[in-house]
């Protein structure tokens, strides 16, 4: 497939690459270009703004979690008859698994995808060592797809002296800048950006940037250097005829707000009809469900409001009674306590279904990638069964699960978790599910089950 396409990275986090990704993708939307996005790595919350941004689906994009075969099929069908491609890097560009590899980092996505890659370089209170900081990053690897570079939080006569030192010493392109400016600023919490739901005039910001992008940023010329990515190899997927249909209802709301794309996507088109719901706002869950999704999200954020909308919670819980099949994920297994602290330390009552409380921790204790290794056989899967997984989470449990062992790649540091007992599998860790499939396809195969009861 021939797909124009470009990836935004820089030499660490928090240099603007969120600020000028988003800015690039709400100038091609006031451009009428019709554009997917995808964020490198495991983070929900930039897909959140892409997808704010575009009024459109954003996916994530990890070799780790999804496989190097996934990630170019994945990103060849999810760019399907689009005119560009916009990719955002995560952390520093060859910043991989535990930081002391590229594996798994947003180098290894480029040279996968072998799409051409922009710096974004905050360019504060630098002059020539920039050059030195740029020309390490083009030979740290023979091949490194950087073919230029956007300077940020730099004046225009600052720019203008940079940008000449920069094209003098090195083959590369410098596509602009952006000025300090604080409307443009994405405010930050605890799991990272603030959600675009809770970032006052997230439009109006956006619609900002873009105007500014417009002026400042060479954006008809990055668009002509998307279209020298080669061609990529692409398989389509083979479905299989006979689909089996079945209801499932999705927690989406402000608490629960954290899903992979593609994981919607695989339930779909397996003949899944996705039923969204409100923990927050609704009465009740959807009537005639077969099986319910309890992504992540913030329900510390609004643990007195989810304790005192007592009807849903009868809701869920005569159903789980009932045996209704229950994948819950960080947040959403938070929700499945009996307790749960909120910021404050103040304690609401939950679900009850996992008898445990959820409390507030005063750092990340257990994070970063991980693979689950089935002790017994479970809901979905069976012992002795890996997947491929991630965690970042500042609140703990009294009772993390035992099902599993989760395993660090690199340390081997490993620690149990996930609560898999009669029809719930719930726990920390948030997994992909084309990193193993059998947890989606076992997912689907009990909520059929519950079909033929109904």
């Amino acid at each position: 497939m021939n797909i124009p396409r470009i990836l935004f990275s820089a030499p660490s986090s928090g240099t603007g690459k969120t600020t000028v990704t988003c800015g690039f993708l709400s100038a091609l939307k006031y451009r009428n270009q019709n554009v997917v996005s995808y964020k490198c790595g495991p983070d929900y919350i930039d897909t959140l703004f892409h997808s704010n941004v575009l009024n459109v689906n954003c996916y994530n994009i990890d070799t780790f979690l999804m496989g190097e075969k996934n990630v170019i099929n994945l990103f060849c069908q999810n760019a399907f008859e689009k005119q560009i491609a916009v990719i955002e890097g995560v952390m520093g560009y060859y910043d991989g698994i535990g930081g002391i590899s590229t594996d798994s980092s947003t180098y290894h996505i480029a040279s996968l995808t072998k799409t051409p890659v922009i710096l974004v370089v905050n360019a504060k209170g630098m002059s020539l060592s920039i050059v030195a900081l740029l020309k390490g990053f083009m030979e740290y690897q023979k091949q490194s797809y950087i073919k230029g570079v956007i300077l940020n939080d730099v004046s225009e006569m600052h720019y203008q002296t940079l940008k000449k030192l920069i094209e003098k010493e090195l083959p590369l392109q410098v596509y602009g800048y952006l000025p300090l400016k604080q409307e443009f600023a994405l405010k930050s919490r605890h799991l990272g950006l603030i959600t675009p739901q809770q970032t006052e005039h997230l439009q109006q910001k956006m619609y900002l940037l873009s105007k500014q992008m417009e002026k400042t940023i060479q954006i008809d010329e990055i668009l002509e250097l998307a279209k020298t990515a080669e061609p990529l190899p692409f398989v389509p997927q083979n479905i299989p005829k006979q689909i089996q249909k079945c209801r499932i209802a999705v927690a989406k709301d402000d608490a629960f707000c954290f899903y992979y794309e593609d994981n919607i996507q695989y339930l779909k088109q397996y003949g899944c009809d996705i039923q969204y719901f409100s923990p927050l706002h609704h009465k009740a869950l959807p009537t005639n469900i077969h099986g319910l999704i309890l992504g992540g999200g913030y329900p510390e954020l609004y643990a007195k409001q989810l304790s005192e909308n007592t009807t849903m919670i009868k809701s869920i819980q005569c159903e789980i009674n009932k045996g209704l099949p229950v994948y819950a994920e960080c947040g959403g297994f938070l929700y499945l306590h009996e307790t749960l602290e909120d910021m404050q330390g103040k304690e609401y009552a939950m679900l009850g279904v996992i008898k445990a409380k959820a409390v507030k921790g005063e750092r990340l204790k257990q994070f970063g990638y991980v693979t689950l290794c089935a002790k017994q056989n479970t809901l979905l899967c069976d012992k002795g069964e890996c997947i491929p997984a991630h965690e970042f989470h500042y609140w703990q449990s009294t009772n993390n699960g035992n099902a599993f062992d989760a395993v660090k790649p690199l340390s081997q540091k490993k620690w149990q978790c996930v609560y898999s007992v009669g029809n719930v599998f719930a726990g920390f860790p948030h997994i992909h599910f084309y990193g193993n499939t059998n947890i989606a396809d076992n997912f689907i195969k009990l909520c059929c089950t519950q079909v033929k009861k109904s």
